[in-house]
């Protein structure tokens, strides 16, 4: 199939085919189509990384990636408040509230209050919220490892500055 070519109902359109023809659209509405390409080929890699890591590590456990995500942070900075960790996922104060109110009714976060002032709200996960993510990180770092197989260490460190790139310079 030609780049310029739209597939026919029936051909096989593999995630290669679908780049092409849409730079081939993009550039011809004087679009900038290497964007497309970097946005769309890292929005791939995330989401077919995210469905693996649920189907084959998180999905077991009762828990979504997003669930996973919030223990570790906790499981790495201990108790933190809930405005801080919504922060750090890049996700709204209200969607934060509802993942730690599922995460406490299973029992593997607690919300606590400051000492000092009554007002300020921590969230930590529990003992079991601290054995599960214990127990289930390893199953996952041993995914992460697998799916970055193909990078060698020097090619693995260049993405993560390119990226790290990228988000220090996000549009505003």
């Amino acid at each position: 199939m030609a780049e310029h070519e739209v597939p026919a109902a029936d051909d096989v359109v593999t995630e290669q085919d679908y780049e092409r023809f849409a730079r081939h659209r993009i550039a011809g509405m004087g679009g900038d189509a290497g964007a497309f390409s970097l946005s769309y080929n890292v929005l791939h890699l995330a989401y077919v990384m995210i469905t693996d890591y649920e189907a084959l590590v998180h999905r077991e456990q009762g828990w979504t990636m997003p669930g996973f995500r919030l223990m570790f942070k906790l499981w790495v900075l201990g108790p933190t408040q809930p405005a801080r960790l919504a922060d750090l996922s890049g996700t709204t104060r209200s969607a934060m509230s509802n993942l730690i109110n599922t995460l406490e009714r299973g029992g593997l976060v607690e919300r606590t209050r400051d000492g000092q002032d009554r007002r300020v709200v921590f969230v930590a996960l529990t003992e079991e919220g601290r054995a599960a993510v214990a127990g289930v990180f390893p199953v996952q770092n041993a995914r992460e490892s697998r799916w970055f197989d193909a990078l060698d260490d020097e090619e693995r460190a260049y993405v993560v500055r390119l990226i790290r790139r990228v988000v220090a310079a996000r549009p505003q």
